[in-house]
């Protein structure tokens, strides 16, 4: 993914589709872009966070510190014990971005965030990583996500803005669904019925 593939983990090829595109959009941006899955919740009431991870494979252009390098038993996999890349992706504004298969057409849902540091060292989660949090709040986002029908496996874009995939969206004939700061559930659900009336209404379906 450093050098630009795309890449989705066991088989996820929309994924795979989108961080290429991130890499693209975002080439000779600050930044960079990877596979993202949600891993654990901060679920305490006033500081709600995502913890994203996948296995050994979150790219190093999310950071601009110097990764460490460390050998880990991995559990799975009847395997020698592989070596890994660990770090915190940068601080700043990012998004989370899934691509739905409809079968009629194609949905992407992109949830503005906030990658922060997180609480403690994580001494026991020796992967890269990066910890967020979800524009609005997390009750919302998570409700909004479900209501898209989003997936758990991501690509997370520190390079690209959201007017970036919101003209991909236009120029790919895809509908883009966006959760941030402004979001209410009942009328991102009101969006999501009217996308669906007008899609099947142009395309003839």
């Amino acid at each position: 993914m450093a050098d630009g593939y795309g890449f989705g983990a066991e088989g996820d090829w929309k994924t795979a589709i989108l961080v290429r595109a991130a890499k693209v959009m975002g080439h000779g941006r600050p930044g960079g872009a990877s596979l993202m899955e949600d891993y654990v919740y901060e679920m305490r009431p006033g500081i709600e966070k995502i913890l994203g991870a996948h296995m050994l494979e979150v790219c190093p252009s999310l950071t601009t510190a110097r990764p460490r390098l460390e050998v880990h038993p991995l559990g799975i996999g009847d395997r020698d014990d592989p070596v890994r890349l660990v770090f915190d992706a940068d601080a700043g504004p990012a998004l989370v971005i899934a691509l739905a298969d409809l079968r009629e057409r194609f949905r992407l849902t992109a949830n503005v965030v906030d990658n922060v540091a997180p609480d403690e060292p994580l001494p026991l989660l020796p992967v890269a990583r990066a910890v967020w949090v979800p524009r609005p709040d997390f009750a919302t986002s998570a409700e909004c996500w479900l209501i898209a029908g989003a997936a758990h496996h991501t690509a997370m874009t520190t390079a690209t803005t959201l007017e970036m995939w919101q003209d991909l969206a236009a120029i790919a004939g895809m509908e883009l669904a966006v959760i941030d700061e402004s979001t209410q559930p009942r009328a991102f659900a009101r969006e999501r019925r009217l996308e669906h009336v007008w899609h099947r209404m142009t395309q003839g379906v």
